[in-house]
């Protein structure tokens, strides 16, 4: 599913149109994008949790020429499935009947 079916399939759902889905979609991405930037976390009940991951500076090394980088710390993006969608992904839970 890409963005213009999701932004179809969630318009359909609400019963709403496909620009007001889409500025709804839009917000939660730009907000979820400014929390996990600050380190907050985001969770949401059912879907999972967004959050920051620290990573350490390191050593590498290139398959090709066997050349050794240094990699410099990061921060990196992370999510986490709820426990409600890990059971409908491997069909131990119904998913929610919805027409899109």
């Amino acid at each position: 599913m890409n963005k213009a079916e999701l932004i179809a399939a969630v318009a359909g759902a609400a019963g709403t149109t496909n620009k007001d889905a889409e500025g709804v979609l839009n917000s939660f991405r730009d907000l979820v994008q400014a929390a996990v930037r600050k380190g907050d976390d985001v969770a949401y009940p059912g879907l999972g949790k967004f959050s920051q991951v620290a990573r350490k500076a390191r050593t590498a090394r290139t398959p090709r020429t066997g050349e050794t980088l240094k990699v410099p710390a990061s921060k990196a993006p992370k999510f986490t499935a709820a426990a409600e969608l890990k059971r409908v992904v491997n069909g131990t839970e119904a998913a929610p009947k919805i027409k899109y």
